[in-house]
């Protein structure tokens, strides 16, 4: 009986640590949110980044201006420290604004549609280039067609993302690899070019571009997206008229690779300052607009770590770096110099954070970690930070520049915003700085912050987890 009371008082004295811990932690959570709302400086610099710098495509000039500009805003906002991190990167230039045309006889038709060019696509013949349309709802369909009715076509993708998927980046997921190699594939039959529906949620008349690829044993063609509107309005002239012709002209083309940088600030651990955790958002943006939601709200959130923790006086245990890295979108060319870099460095980096993921009302993270790791921060963070409406642990998967450290970092994760409305932006015109609301932009901010201020004071426990030690 004696030994059944001490085992209760042990208990009791347990929980009455473990709330008193969480109390501590929701007030001092509770702090970076309310600064994070009442300041408002992230928006600030979001302006700044998306009005000066705006199609800041790597290799580009502006591109340079982001890093110049983004460098002074974390130096302003106190980093102990700010370098620059040099990498090589493409450098694709999009030319002149694409055109294009559905153009019918028998239906009386020569109608201009909007289209881009993807990443990284080269060009057509200075006249354009006209040819019959084959249309397909993937890669899978194309195999399956005759290569004598694919030869001298356009291959025209019509995938749609699948509208009854909850969550958008899984549709997205399903439908981008018509984007990235629909090209090459249709290359293989005969081809001449490639027309892709805009990976992209909503009907409008705005064409998204994305990263493609090429394989230097198959013949290169000229690709460009479609806007979803014009993409369904040719679905419906191709069943009228399966012998309609589409031309399409773009002069965009591949350079030399040059020279360009991540940008790289952090503030140094007080206890434990060779062990890392890293925020990370890219600094490029595809040329068709500001790039707000992509990826400016990423780089602010991170910039943002910086300042919260120094307004608040929040001494970290742990360093604290922020890596805004250059050429997510057609390359990972920052992600890999920085990985690169940190497994020679001799640091232990505990965790690598990114957003990219828009500046929408945050929800939660994702976690690519071991089942323990996992197990530890849903129990652990999930009831303090699910008052805040950020608690939500429950998908897996990381960033693709954080994706770079999995070797060497235990825990990779990404802000997970709702995704109801990103792939509206994506890639498109409309992803500009009027499109992000001040207030989900800093909770954002707020929320990252918060992640960090934990993984930072509960890092051993989360090593224990690991089977490393304390």
């Amino acid at each position: 009986m004696k030994n059944y009371l001490i085992f209760l008082i042990a208990l009791f004295l347990l929980s009455a640590s473990s709330l008193f811990a969480q109390n501590a932690d929701s007030v001092q959570i509770a702090k970076i949110f309310s600064t994070a709302l009442k300041d408002n400086e992230a928006h600030h610099a979001l302006y700044d980044l998306c009005k000066n710098s705006g199609k800041r495509i790597s290799g580009s000039p502006l591109a340079d201006t982001a890093v110049i500009h983004m460098s002074h805003w974390l130096k302003k906002w106190g980093a102990d420290t700010v370098w620059l991190q040099e990498c090589l990167v493409p450098h694709w230039v999009r030319g002149e604004k694409e055109q294009a045309k559905i153009i019918s006889s028998a239906l009386k038709i020569n109608e201009s549609v909007p289209v881009c060019a993807l990443g990284m696509s080269i060009g057509t013949p200075d006249d354009g280039l006209k040819a019959g349309v084959i249309e397909v709802h993937g890669m899978g369909e194309l195999k399956n067609l005759n290569p004598i009715d694919i030869k001298g076509k356009i291959v025209f993708y019509n995938g749609a993302m699948p509208p009854e998927t909850i969550f958008t980046f899984n549709a997205y997921g399903h439908t981008v690899g018509q984007r990235w190699a629909g090209a090459m594939e249709a290359a293989k039959y005969g081809a001449v070019g490639v027309v892709v529906r805009s990976v992209a949620s909503h009907i409008d008349s705005y064409p998204h571009t994305g990263s493609m690829g090429y394989n230097d044993t198959i013949q290169k063609i000229p690709a460009v997206a479609i806007s979803t509107e014009a993409a369904e309005k040719l679905s419906a002239a191709l069943i009228k008229d399966p012998q309609l012709l589409f031309w399409f002209k773009s002069s965009c083309k591949i350079l030399p690779d040059v020279k360009s940088h991540n940008v790289i600030a952090e503030i140094k651990g007080t206890k434990y300052p060779n062990e890392v955790i890293v925020i990370g958002g890219h600094l490029d943006a595809w040329d068709m607009a500001e790039g707000a939601h992509d990826d400016g709200a990423g780089v602010v959130h991170s910039m943002e770590v910086i300042r919260l923790f120094k307004v608040l006086g929040i001494k970290p245990e742990r360093t604290i770096r922020v890596v805004l890295f250059m050429n997510e979108e057609n390359g990972t060319r920052g992600a890999k110099a920085y990985a690169e870099w940190a497994k020679k460095s001799g640091e232990k980096h505990i965790a690598a954070i990114e957003s990219d993921a828009g500046g929408f009302t945050p929800r939660g993270f994702t976690l690519d970690c071991s089942d323990a790791e996992k197990y530890f921060v849903r129990s652990k963070f999930s009831p303090v930070l699910s008052y805040f409406g950020v608690g939500d642990f429950s998908r897996d998967g990381g960033g693709a520049d954080v994706g770079y450290l999995r070797d060497i970092c235990p825990l990779i994760s990404d802000l997970s915003p709702d995704s109801q409305r990103y792939f509206d932006h994506h890639h498109s015109a409309l992803d500009v700085f009027e499109e992000v609301n001040d207030r989900e932009l800093e909770m954002g901010a707020a929320a990252v912050a918060s992640f960090v201020y934990l993984l930072d004071k509960y890092g051993n426990g989360m090593e224990r987890n690991n089977g490393g030690d304390e």
